[in-house]
């Protein structure tokens, strides 16, 4: 029932609300009132106009993804499952070829390793495929002002990111036609939203100017920047993956030593050992006590600080330790029978295309393409056709 109130309330913001946003007279009238509040801050009216030229309209498509974001909530396998893939790795370890001495240039001067930046440019912009895909992309000061004029709960964040993205633009370290990004105006290959832009930023090639958008040293360059600033341990990993010891769940985000989670029972994967037993580490159980168990240090809070998010911490080791030539993880997470791993998306995909049923890509991440491709070969095949993936699908294709 939830659900189809949150479904029936959505039609009418669409309905109703959008085309009441879209007014240009309005939005040109917000444009002016705020402008006093961008002027006190140093912006000049040569900047506003500069960044609001042929601006007629809010961006109906920022309102439209703040407005539906979604509404359940991702395991931790299927979160890790469509960002540490084949292809991830694949891509990661040629970019680790194609860019070795700008990657041991950043790593020599802020100390964060090559594998922990590529992964992060792998997590935020697929190591810059999403600037092959501009239909995607939202223009900043646009969005931004969209944000501020239309929706309540983002106007003092949009407000704030908004004078920012103009201070950027009004230093010239970057013209309008670069000033592109998320529809909440993450930007650039490294995805820095413009305040930590401002905080961060590095111009690492030299040329005067600190470019995420089109320089990917000064990308690189800033993303470590901000782990180094707040406290990147050199040379230290962000954590371990351990067998869990009987009762060891009742320890959920203690943190001890490692010699003391040692004595209790915790021990690497495969075997290893911990090489600095005197390092302070907490446990943590993404998917409860059935699944992988991890004791993480230091760094993985530091990755935090980039998105404040455990799964997201722990996609960036796992990946950036994948890319160091990990075999992956030992313990399985606790799927749904039935359910496919990361490779089995892959190989679906494959199957699917191969078949005639999907013309995407493939990239192991099973969005309405996918699905609505599985429900044509569903209903050839005489099968419920509800689009869901899974096992008996896949061995279905096989055959």
């Amino acid at each position: 029932m939830k659900k189809c109130v949150r479904f029936i309330m959505g039609i009418l913001f669409l309905v109703l609300v959008l085309p009441e946003v879209s007014r240009g007279e309005d939005f040109h009238q917000w444009l002016e009132d705020f402008y006093p509040q961008v002027a006190s801050q140093g912006i000049s009216r040569a900047t506003w106009e500069t960044a609001f030229h042929g601006i007629e309209q809010p961006d109906a498509r920022v309102l439209e993804k703040a407005r539906f974001q979604p509404e359940f909530t991702v395991e931790i396998w299927d979160y890790l499952d469509s960002r540490i893939t084949p292809l991830s790795v694949e891509q990661g370890l040629k970019m680790a070829q194609d860019y070795a001495r700008t990657l041991a240039a950043v790593e020599n001067r802020f100390g964060v390793e090559a594998k922990i930046l590529l992964a992060i440019w792998s997590m935020e912009s697929a190591y810059g495929a999403v600037f092959d895909k501009p239909e995607r992309l939202h223009y900043v000061p646009q969005a931004l002002a969209t944000l501020a004029y239309a929706d309540p709960k983002r106007k003092n964040f949009a407000e704030k990111q908004l004078v920012a993205v103009l201070q950027i633009l009004q230093a010239g370290d970057v013209g309008p036609q670069h000033l592109t990004g998320s529809w909440a105006g993450a930007m650039g290959h490294t995805q820095f939203i413009p305040t930590s832009y401002l905080a961060y930023a590095v111009d690492m090639d030299g040329n005067g100017r600190r470019d995420i958008w089109n320089s990917v040293p000064d990308a690189l360059a800033t993303a470590a920047n901000l782990l180094h600033r707040n406290g990147w341990l050199s040379g230290k990993t962000w954590g371990y993956e351990v067998v869990l010891p009987a009762g060891g769940a009742r320890w959920l985000n203690e943190t001890r030593i490692l010699a003391d989670w040692q004595k209790a029972g915790f021990s690497r994967t495969r075997g290893r050992t911990f090489p600095r037993p005197d390092d302070r580490a907490v446990l943590k159980l993404p998917a409860g006590k059935k699944g992988p168990a991890f004791l993480v240090l230091k760094n993985f809070f530091v990755l935090k600080r980039y998105n404040n998010a455990d799964a997201y911490a722990l996609a960036v080791g796992l990946l950036a330790d994948r890319l160091a030539g990990s075999k992956g993880l030992v313990q399985p997470w606790p799927r749904p029978p039935g359910s496919l791993n990361g490779e089995e998306k892959f190989l679906l995909q494959a199957l699917l295309q191969k078949k005639g049923y999907y013309s995407g890509e493939i990239d192991g991440l099973l969005g309405e393409a996918t699905r609505a491709a599985i429900r044509i070969f569903q209903k050839e095949m005489g099968m419920p056709a509800d689009g869901k993936p899974s096992l008996d699908i896949l061995e279905a294709l096989r055959q």
